[in-house]
C-alpha cells in the first residue's frame, strides 16, 4: 500500500530564463529540522544569489507546507512550489530555488512559471516515488534452495540481501498484503525446513513515472 509520494535522491537542476540564472536543489526529508538545516546551507553556498527561495511539504498529510519568497514579490515563488507539490501529492520534500537576476523583469506570472518550472526540472532528475509498507523477513534456508528462491523473485517478493554461512541467511522484502502468499511460498519450497529469523514492516521506495 502507498503511503505518499515523495523523491527518490538529492537533485539539481538549473534553466535560464530571459538571462536570469533559476538553480533548484530538491531533497527528501522526514522533519522540518531537515528541511530547514537544508535550506541553510544552499543559502550558504549562494550568499551572492539576488533570491533564495524555500518551500517545503512535509508529513504523511502533508501537514507541514511552508514557504518564503525571499524577496520576490509576495506570492510569487515560495506559495506556487508548494501548490504545485501538494496537488501533485509530493510530500516529504525541501525544494530552494536560487536565481541570479539577469536584469529583464519577469512580471508576476512570469515569476511563476519561472520558479514552479525551476522545481519540476528538478524533481524530474530527483525521481518521484512512492513510499510503499513492506514487510521485511531475514530467514535461513539450506543451500540447496537458494537457486528456487532467485527464480521466483520479481513476483510476489525480491530478494533484499543474501548472506553465506553454514546455511544462507536471506532477506525478502514483500508488500504486507501478499505476505501470507510468500509464507505458503516459503514453506512450499523448503519443505517447511525454512526458519524465520525476523519478521517486521518497512518503507520503501518505488520509483513512479513522472507526471
Amino acid at each position: 500500500m502507498e503511503i505518499y509520494r515523495t523523491i527518490m535522491k538529492e537533485a539539481v537542476a538549473e534553466q535560464v530564463i530571459e538571462r536570469s540564472r533559476f538553480i533548484a536543489h530538491a531533497k527528501p526529508v522526514d522533519t522540518r529540522e531537515e528541511a530547514e538545516e537544508f535550506i541553510a546551507e544552499i543559502k550558504a553556498g549562494y550568499r551572492d544569489a539576488t533570491h533564495n527561495v524555500p518551500a517545503m511539504v512535509i508529513g504523511e498529510k502533508s501537514q507541514i507546507q511552508w514557504a518564503s519568497d525571499d524577496g520576490e514579490p509576495q506570492g510569487t515563488s515560495g506559495a506556487p512550489m508548494v501548490q504545485m507539490l501538494t496537488k501533485r501529492g509530493i510530500t516529504n520534500i525541501v525544494i530552494v530555488v536560487t536565481r541570479y537576476f539577469g536584469g529583464i523583469k519577469l512580471g508576476t506570472g512570469g515569476l511563476v512559471r519561472a520558479y514552479t518550472s525551476s522545481a519540476q526540472l528538478a524533481l524530474e532528475e530527483a525521481g518521484i516515488c512512492g513510499v510503499l509498507e513492506m514487510c521485511s523477513m531475514e530467514m535461513e534456508i539450506d543451500y540447496t534452495y537458494l537457486s528456487k528462491f532467485q527464480k521466483l523473485a520479481g513476483g510476489d517478493f525480491e530478494i533484499a540481501d543474501v548472506q553465506y554461512g553454514e546455511k544462507i541467511t536471506m532477506t525478502i522484502h514483500a508488500m504486507t498484503e501478499k505476505i501470507e502468499t510468500v509464507k505458503g511460498m516459503i514453506n512450499n519450497i523448503t519443505s517447511g525446513s525454512a526458519v524465520i529469523k525476523k519478521e517486521e514492516k518497512i518503507l520503501a521506495k518505488k520509483p513512479l513515472d513522472i507526471e
